[in-house]
């Protein structure tokens, strides 16, 4: 096991009392408690201060476009199987610019982890609404409060036949971390939808309003049912609920494709250059 490192003496980006620390503390715990092979395990992220996670950690990742993070990820699980692929960005890098990377990766099936940090707000570009805003927040830009329907990312994993569908609260380190653990763990792909808090821009969706309706689902809750999960996930307000809300199998993107079964791409013999060159003289 590699030593993930810690903050030590790096400034971050983030503000005091940013929602973005306790995630961090949680991947860092959920790391350590399974043991992951630091040397084969990426992180993934776009643009934002969500984004940044991955460069206060030692370990390998990889930053890209703003909305960009799953397909890159996607692209390096596809070429090595045997790494731990882990996207952790923002609710608009991935719900907003990447939102249609989400719906496509969901549907292969891909073997990553996306955590997404869901503030309900842009924290990067000073405060607009994001894709999760609730109706009527008001911001600088939304001067007269968010008219859109809010993009309900639970709602749709389930929908589209993600086999694992969770939520926590940034508050909750031991709860986040065992959610990552679990998640990390799934075979296919898994979405955890973190409530985090922006102390700077976001006034409303603050720790307290989180706390006074935060609930962990029971132990009774049956993640394998798909219309009750369906519903949990829908559910917000003055009520919301977090835990695995959904858990199901279906074979993996890796599993499935005949090409990746028994080998990983990167261990397989794909330049052929003999066999190309022809190929290239038909086009050239």
């Amino acid at each position: 096991m590699t030593d993930i490192g810690s903050l030590g003496k790096y400034e971050t980006a983030w503000c005091p009392g940013c929602g973005d620390f306790g995630i961090l503390d949680a991947v860092k715990d959920a790391f350590v408690k399974l043991d992951l092979d630091m040397h084969k395990t990426v992180l993934v992220s776009g643009i934002g201060q969500a984004a940044k996670l991955p460069q206060y950690l030692d370990c390998n990742f990889f930053n890209g476009l703003h909305g960009r993070a799953i397909p890159a990820a996607t692209g390096i699980k596809i070429a090595n199987r045997c790494l731990n692929v882990i996207v952790t960005s923002g609710d608009g890098d991935i719900y907003g610019e990447g939102g249609n990377h989400f719906i496509h990766a969901i549907r292969r099936n891909i073997d990553i982890t996306v955590i997404v940090h869901n503030n309900q707000v842009y924290g990067l570009t000073k405060g607009q609404a994001s894709p999760t805003s609730d109706a009527g927040f008001v911001t600088k830009v939304q001067t007269h409060g968010v008219i859109s329907e809010p993009f309900h990312p639970l709602g749709v994993a389930i929908v589209l036949g993600a086999g694992f569908v969770a939520r926590s609260f940034s508050g909750d380190k031991e709860h986040l971390s065992q959610m990552i653990q679990e998640g990390v763990k799934h075979k296919g792909f898994s979405l955890i939808d973190v409530l985090q808090p922006c102390v700077t821009f976001n006034k409303k969706n603050n720790f307290v309003w989180y706390k006074q309706r935060i609930y962990k689902l029971p132990e009774d809750h049956d993640a394998h049912d798909k219309a009750k999960a369906y519903e949990k996930a829908m559910e917000w307000g003055d009520k919301i609920p977090v835990g695995i809300i959904y858990h199901d199998g279906r074979a993996a993107y890796e599993d499935a494709c005949g090409l990746m079964k028994d080998k990983a791409l990167i261990d397989q013999d794909v330049s052929a250059p003999a066999r190309i060159r022809p190929i290239f003289k038909e086009f050239l």
